[in-house]
């Protein structure tokens, strides 16, 4: 998620220049090209933007050595990889080069070569070498092992790469020959692996350049296909914007009535998150956990309006997700094509999320927020109002104190945590505290779905001595 929030900068920068020149593009305001260019500029480098920051990301300690180190490997990697080189180690002419090795600069490698950069930082950042090499231990061994690993990578993918490069564009060309019924399928299951996290692995073949669709980048640029491009964004903005917030309002409406001013101020909050940036986790795992049978027609819903958006040809797409901010900020892209429909779907999309779910809601007694069991909802009162870092504390404790963290880190709504038990971490608790959902991925890793707050969280956990007490602290 580090490089993913990289994006509403491009968004910002390219949607302010589309306001400015709508029809040049640049060609008719130097202001305009200035900011396109620059908004361009990001977009464009994605991949290399991935390794830094998945490298960074996933590094125990954020170091920017990590960063470095993501850098240099993937500079290794796409150099060796590159089509000229190939050529070379290979003893062949160019053109006889598969056509795999000339989209090596994409998002995948840029992730596979992030993720072993942070690991190598993990593990080898504390090596101390001999007093003769003393000045390459540490953190300044990292970039060379890098390098090396680069070169490792590299003699892999040199025969691997042209089965996945054309496994994935085999899938994705598969998908895409369906049309708008294939991009309903793909919304769907964007949804549906929300929570296991793994829906960006699904977006990276859809949304970036990995198997040659590039939806996102090719929208913000404005060189792709009106009516086209953006089939695999519009229709998230009805569901995004209107429906999930229909939503909201059915389970308010059917929350008890003693807990109706307690689970307000968490739909509210989650409802207007989904309506002005796209971000929907909050409001999701209200519900998914709850009420798997909802979340499953809510990802059906999910498809069915990416499919009538694509369908129809009312194409908008994003920078960072389906909310208010990047619908403005897209209005005016060339590629932009009767977006204002999808408001009109919206409002329509907004009563079948509200009469669906206040019907199944009510007619199969479903454990939506508001209506858990009394026994829960003696216990479960959000302190969202406590301080940061004293609700770091509690948080800490409820997972079992420093003693049972391996790892604290975090994504944009999410704690991930590696535990040494976790049956230590107090889940009802975790919720009491104003967890929205806790997903447990085998046996150590745990993460806790807290919205917006978890980076600051988990940044308040870290500066937490390791050697205070914590027996103080009180738990509701």
């Amino acid at each position: 998620m580090v490089p993913v929030a990289v994006l509403p900068a491009a968004a910002i920068l390219m949607g302010i220049g589309y306001w400015v020149d709508p029809s040049g593009w640049g060609a008719n305001s130097a202001i305009a090209a200035f900011l396109i260019k620059a908004g361009s500029s990001i977009i464009d480098n994605m991949s290399v933007l991935f390794a830094i920051g998945v490298a960074y990301g996933m590094s125990k300690d954020k170091d920017g050595a990590a960063a470095l180190a993501g850098f240099v490997g993937y500079t290794v990697v796409t150099t060796l990889l590159s089509p000229a080189t190939v050529a070379m180690i290979q003893g062949i002419d160019a053109s006889a080069v598969p056509v795999a090795f000339a989209k090596i600069n994409n998002q995948f490698v840029g992730i596979l070569v992030g993720i072993v950069s942070a690991e190598i930082y993990n593990r080898f950042s504390n090596v101390e070498l001999h007093k003769t090499l003393a000045f390459f231990s540490g953190k300044r061994l990292i970039p060379i092992l890098t390098s090396v690993a680069g070169i490792a990578i590299a003699a892999v993918l040199l025969f691997v790469w042209p089965l996945v490069y054309n496994g994935l564009v085999s899938f994705g060309e598969s998908i895409q020959g369906l049309g708008a019924a294939g991009a309903g399928i793909y919304a769907f299951f964007n949804r549906l692996l929300i929570p296991v996290g793994l829906h960006h692995a699904l977006n990276s073949v859809f949304w970036f350049d990995v198997a040659g669709i590039n939806d996102i980048p090719n929208f913000l640029s404005g060189q792709g296909v009106p009516g086209v491009t953006g089939m695999y964004q519009a229709g998230f903005y009805p569901v995004m914007m209107f429906g999930l917030p229909g939503a909201a309002l059915a389970m308010y409406h059917t929350a008890k009535l003693k807990n109706k001013e307690r689970t307000a101020s968490l739909l509210i909050a989650a409802g207007f998150a989904s309506f002005f940036t796209g971000v929907t986790e909050p409001l999701e795992f209200a519900f998914m956990f709850l009420a798997p049978p909802l979340y499953v027609i809510h990802a059906a819903l999910a498809g069915i309006s990416v499919y009538i958006a694509a369908s129809m040809h009312w194409m908008s797409g994003f920078g960072f997700s389906a909310g208010l901010v990047d619908m403005v900020l897209s209005a005016r892209n060339p590629l932009a094509v009767n977006w204002y429909m999808l408001i009109l779907q919206g409002i329509v999309f907004f009563g079948i999320y509200y009469g669906i779910f206040r019907f199944a809601i009510v007619k199969f007694n479903l454990k939506t927020p508001g209506r858990e069991d009394d026994e829960e909802d003696d216990t479960s009162s959000a302190k969202g109002s406590a301080e940061t870092g004293e609700l770091a504390k509690q948080y800490l404790k409820a997972l079992g104190g420093h003693g049972n963290l391996e790892n604290i880190d975090a994504c944009i709504t999410r704690l991930r945590l590696t535990l040494k038990d976790s049956s230590l971490a107090n889940e009802k608790t975790l919720k009491a505290l104003g967890a929205m959902g806790v997903v447990k991925l085998g046996t150590n890793n745990l993460q806790v779905i807290l919205g917006p707050l978890a980076e600051i969280v988990a940044g308040e956990m870290k500066k937490i001595p390791a050697s205070e007490d914590l027996s103080a602290v009180k738990l509701p």
